[in-house]
């Protein structure tokens, strides 16, 4: 198989973890014999920087182009910081989702049993954990109409939903549900908000289509909560924009890291994925980032391509690594490894995980 894959490294330690989500692709096409070809194209501060733009034409060709796109971060303090700056890099991400139809915003989070000790929950609270959030990313009150008045005492934030921006998403998380534990839980707050008293009726009707499939409801105040005390109530979660963003970030901290968590972003003519994490610009060229949502993220990438193997092998080289204690600072390993040495042992495991299972056991891998 042959895949040109868009690379969009863009700010902060998004071009060293991106770095180790390509060595990773390198690996499983030398193992299973496909070619994986890559453009590299500017997005956010760094476009913003070099062209003016935060999403330069030349990217969106590029994507466009593309199979697929590896996404790494994006921000910078001299914009992040700045409540008056006209342009910002999160305007690049938003019109590239609203330009490629990435509407359908997908993101697993699994927790690992080595790694339960650094999340800030019980242990038995957390253990078992694996739910996936089904996130509408292209609509609601991030796209909506928005208006500051000329005396800045007054603004508004408009947010709309069509029907079947509900229902296309609906529509892909039954089907997830299909093949998990087979329930949806709908996260609204449909007792104050007509948009999502308009989720909740077209989701209902939905899932007349899934009768195999349970489906429930939770008000987000609750469902932050929940998400807290009895994360494992939940297989898939299924919500907004804005509330997909919280309840999502929120669930980093099941894992531990921010640095865990992959995603997807699933598109009418392409798909991205990227990890959850943000540009860390303090952590910047000092290669100790983590890269294993990326990692996490390249399998996602391959199972849209329908390479099901290669994705577990890429999964199985992580938690191999996770198990033998090895990883980067910020998941307090027993045997520290830097952003790059993690994406060269994870990348040897993936190529011949026989030869180098039992030399990186002994800690003496062969490229570190």
């Amino acid at each position: 198989m042959e895949k040109k894959i868009a690379v969009l490294a863009g700010d902060g330690i998004g071009p060293e973890v991106v770095a180790q989500g390509i060595k990773a692709l390198d690996a499983v096409g030398a193992r299973f014999g496909h070619k994986f070809t890559y453009c590299n194209a500017d997005v956010g501060a760094i476009a913003i920087d070099r062209w003016g733009d935060p999403l330069p034409e030349s990217t969106l060709i590029s994507c466009v182009e593309s199979d697929a796109i590896l996404f790494g971060a994006i921000g910078d303090p001299k914009y992040d910081n700045d409540p008056n700056a006209k342009v910002r890099p999160e305007q690049g991400l938003l019109r590239l989702r609203k330009s490629l139809g990435l509407f359908c915003n997908i993101r697993p989070v699994i927790t690992h049993p080595n790694l339960l000790h650094l999340s800030p929950l019980r242990p038995e609270n957390i253990e078992g954990v694996d739910l996936v959030i089904y996130r509408e990313l292209t609509s609601g009150i991030y796209f909506g109409e928005k208006h500051l008045s000329d005396d800045k005492m007054y603004a508004f934030d408009k947010c709309e939903y069509h029907v079947v921006e509900i229902e296309r998403i609906a529509h892909l998380a039954f089907k997830a549900a299909q093949n998990r534990k087979k329930k949806v839980t709908l996260v609204d707050k449909a007792n104050v908000l007509e948009t999502s008293r308009l989720w909740r009726r077209t989701v209902t009707k939905v899932a007349k289509n899934y009768p195999d499939i349970e489906l429930d409801f939770m008000f987000v105040d609750n469902a932050a909560m929940q998400m807290i005390i009895c994360p494992k109530q939940f297989d898939v979660i299924l919500t907004n924009n804005m509330f997909g963003d919280i309840i999502s970030d929120e669930s980093s901290v099941l894992t531990g890291s921010l640095g865990m968590l992959p995603s997807s972003s699933i598109g009418e003519k392409t798909s991205l994925f990227e990890p959850i994490h943000g540009s860390y610009p303090q952590a910047a060229g000092k290669d100790i980032a983590n890269p294993i949502g990326t990692i996490f993220s390249v399998a996602l990438m391959l199972e849209n391509f329908e390479l099901h193997e290669e994705a577990r092998t890429v999964r199985n080289a992580v938690r191999f690594c996770l198990t033998k204690g090895i990883g980067t600072p910020d998941i307090n390993p027993n045997i520290k490894y830097t952003c790059s040495q993690m994406g060269d042992i994870i990348s040897a495991w993936i190529e011949d995980e026989r030869l180098n299972q039992a030399r990186i056991s002994e800690s003496v891998s062969t490229i570190i």
